[in-house]
């Protein structure tokens, strides 16, 4: 079984957005964030926060996003 799942569709990232789930980033194939979570999210952006004040915008059509399965 996969421990990454990929967040595609809209209910994808509602999903997680409700679990909470911790979402791994990737961009040109490189991890650009990881352990972050899903704040909000449209049509065209993904809100993800990994720290008290770190917040970061990632573009859905440049970015992977894959939420990270617990063990």
């Amino acid at each position: 079984m996969a421990g990454n799942q990929r967040l595609v569709t809209d209910s994808d990232f509602q999903e997680a957005v409700e679990k909470g789930a911790l979402v791994r980033v990737f961009k040109d194939d490189h991890i650009v964030d990881s352990n972050a979570v899903v704040l909000r999210f449209s049509e065209t952006t993904v809100v993800l926060q990994s720290r008290v004040a770190d917040l970061a915008y990632y573009n859905r059509e440049e970015c992977e996003f894959f939420e990270m399965k617990k063990r």
